[in-house]
């Protein structure tokens, strides 16, 4: 035994104190790389309003909806450049090394600059239907936003290396310098008497600058040296996650620029200007966090300070920015935007502006969770989002009477994307201080995985599976002998036959431990949610929410299969008359633990009128750092993804042949076996 499980006590009060020191590190790190982001975004927010509102005096409604209309399409074409800039960030933040940092720039570089091109000629061969269906008036404006794509994707990954290594001056700089050059060449090309053309063409010129003025960076070298692994699943997340974030913020101007007259579409594109600035200054704090959580430790309590932080800052600019439209009086946007934004066929400007830009702030608190949870692992929240974002097309596709009516449909679906994104979060965090109010679950001793194994089958050889096999190996289940490796051989091959997909799916890392419990631990423990627990589980599956629900049928004389094996094992548990081992899953010994084998046991034993015979139970745990991989500890799409691979992979394993070797006459005999 260690130390540390020889004195839990003094273990936790040390956990506590690192925990709570690298919390304050990790604000800091937070509040000062946002706040010079926010500063920075501040500016480019005004450089930018400042490039729509010239933009929108000089061309007019009509004109602005042009040059809009583009430019979104280019906002879209960002959920590749953005994804390079988190894979890029989230690689960079997590290396140490000077020249391994400079490889991943470069494998990632050569793969931006890839896509970049080929999303360029996508764009140049299909001008004439984009043009088509955006009424635009020249095809060339479709041409200089191919050219545009192709620098703008490769950005990505220099910013990225920028934000990983947390360098957030020089990346709060290039975004103002990019706001600065659009705005500058907007004056100089409108003048030339450019009008939409040049307006296009000041915002692909600021993407190029922005491109060779991303310092600091690995330089062309990086290009000459070898290339590195990234995980395919990083950059599928990583661009599921910013499709459908750029699909919600800009999917509304493209369908409003085809469904509604120019003149009309140019005042709704100056309304989403709102929506933009409240992404862009959200985004400030998203940028800073997502380096700074991937550095953090792996465990999920060192990262709460980071998500709290960043919600409260996000949430903290959404109401700085709400209150300040509210004060601002109309004439003022009549002032700024020109007398062709005060028609009022189209609804007063203000209240859609405000409207607009709570939706907007809405989201951005889901893009908060999102990318927390994309900076900690591979999440599921970004198909979730993915999801949403069809729906909002879907949306305002088939509702936009009004422009009012636009907004208030990506309203409602924003809020319900936010409530589902809080509710597991709130639940987490419920089972995280339920947890911590204990000393953290008693590990008694170590265990071996052959152990574990045995156990495991004893609780399983009663199925009909093993029908055939019981006669033979009845007692090398029953009274195991675990130094044996031809023993242990067996065994496992007995458990694969009915539970090999499982097993395989546990962290090769996972150590093994019997461990005590107590009431309290009581409160951390769940379910996997499997068919006939979804049933009684009323979407919660923690153990005592789930027996209180049980009982409560139980009292109403609930009838069938399920309810009738529970009672049964109520009185067999008490009597000692089946196996009493328990096998629980989890990270650590904070954490939330899962029910691996013996769910039915368990809840058998926590119905027992005595109240006391869960306490007649041997509980055995595996923990594992990694066990947030495990589809049966934390199912989501990827690890769901991960089990059917598995499932693929070794769909030619035969256990009956493994089993078949050790019947062969030979083979099976006492010297053998014992």
């Amino acid at each position: 035994m260690t130390d540390s499980a020889n004195h839990p006590a003094g273990t936790a009060t040390a956990k506590a104190t690192g925990a709570h020191s690298r919390g304050k590190s990790f604000k800091s790190q937070l509040l000062g790389g946002s706040l010079t982001l926010l500063a920075g975004s501040g500016l480019v927010g005004v450089t930018n309003l400042a490039f729509n509102v010239v933009t929108a005096r000089l061309l007019g409604p009509t004109g602005f909806a042009h040059a809009t209309a583009v430019y979104t399409i280019l906002m879209l074409v960002s959920c590749i450049t953005l994804a390079f800039q988190v894979v890029s960030a989230k690689y960079i933040a997590r290396t140490e090394g000077e020249e391994e940092r400079a490889r991943i720039f470069g494998t990632l570089l050569r793969r931006s600059w890839l896509a970049g091109v080929s999303i360029g000629l996508l764009l140049f061969v299909f001008k004439g239907l984009l043009t088509a269906y955006l009424n635009l008036p020249d095809p060339v404006l479709i041409t200089l936003l191919a050219f545009g794509a192709a620098f703008y994707i490769p950005l990505g990954v220099r910013r990225g290396f920028i934000q990983g290594t947390r360098a957030f001056r020089p990346l709060a700089v290039n975004f103002m310098l990019e706001g600065l050059v659009r705005l500058g060449a907007l004056f100089l090309l409108t003048y030339l008497g450019l009008g939409v053309t040049g307006a296009v063409l000041a915002s692909v010129l600021a993407v190029i600058i922005s491109y060779f003025a991303a310092l600091p960076s690995p330089g062309l070298t990086a290009l000459r040296l070898p290339a590195v692994a990234i995980s395919f699943g990083e950059g599928l997340q990583a661009i599921v996650f910013f499709s459908g974030q750029t699909i919600i913020n800009n999917i509304d101007i493209v369908l409003v620029k085809h469904f509604f007259p120019p003149a009309e579409a140019g005042f709704y594109a100056a309304v989403a200007l709102v929506g933009r600035l409240v992404n862009m200054c959200a985004w400030s704090v998203v940028n800073t966090m997502f380096p700074v959580s991937a550095g953090a430790g792996t465990e999920e309590k060192d990262g709460r300070p980071v998500l709290m932080t960043s919600l409260l800052l996000v949430f903290g600019i959404l109401s700085v920015l709400v209150f300040g439209l509210w004060l601002v009086p109309s004439f003022v946007w009549k002032i700024l935007f020109g007398g062709q934004f005060s028609l009022t066929t189209f609804g007063a400007l203000a209240p859609l502006l405000i409207l607009y830009a709570i939706t907007t702030g809405i989201y951005s608190l889901s893009s908060v969770i999102i990318t927390y949870e994309m900076s900690r692992k591979i999440a599921n929240t970004s198909w979730l989002q993915l999801a949403f974002s069809a729906a909002v097309a879907i949306g305002v596709y088939n509702l936009h009477d009004s422009l009012r009516q636009v907004i208030l449909v990506q309203l409602i679906l924003m809020v319900v994307l936010l409530a589902l994104l809080f509710i597991p979060l709130l639940r987490a965090r419920k089972a995280s201080i339920t947890a911590e109010a204990g000393e953290g679950l008693r590990l008694l001793r170590p265990l071996g995985e052959q152990e574990v194994m045995g156990e495991f089958l004893r609780s399983e050889f009663h199925h009909s599976e093993y029908d055939q096999y019981r006669n033979q190996f009845d007692s090398l289940v029953r009274n195991p002998d675990f130094s044996n490796a031809r023993q242990n051989s067996v065994r496992k091959a007995l458990l694969f036959l009915r539970r090999g997909a499982m097993w395989r799916e546990l962290p090769q890392d996972t150590k093994w431990f019997e461990v005590e419990l107590t009431p309290k631990d009581l409160a951390r423990i769940r379910f996997f949610p499997r068919a006939q627990w979804r049933k009684v589980a009323d979407g919660s599956f923690y153990l005592v929410d789930v027996v209180a629900r049980i009982r409560k049928k139980l009292d109403d004389s609930a009838q069938g299969e399920f309810f009738d094996k529970l009672r049964l094992l109520s009185y067999s548990v008490q009597e000692d008359l089946v196996n009493p081992s328990v096998v629980l899953i989890g990270i650590d010994e904070n954490e939330p633990l899962t029910i691996l084998d013996g769910n039915h046991r368990m809840a058998a034993a926590m119905l027992n009128p005595s109240g006391l015979a869960w306490s007649k139970l041997r509980f055995i745990c595996g923990l594992s750092p990694n066990m947030r991989r495990c589809c049966w500890y934390y199912t989501n799409f990827n690890t769901l993804l991960r089990y059917f691979k598995n499932l693929v992979r070794h769909f030619s394993y035969d256990a009956e042949s493994d089993i078949g070797r050790f019947q062969d006459s030979d083979l099976y005999s006492p010297k053998i076996l014992k």
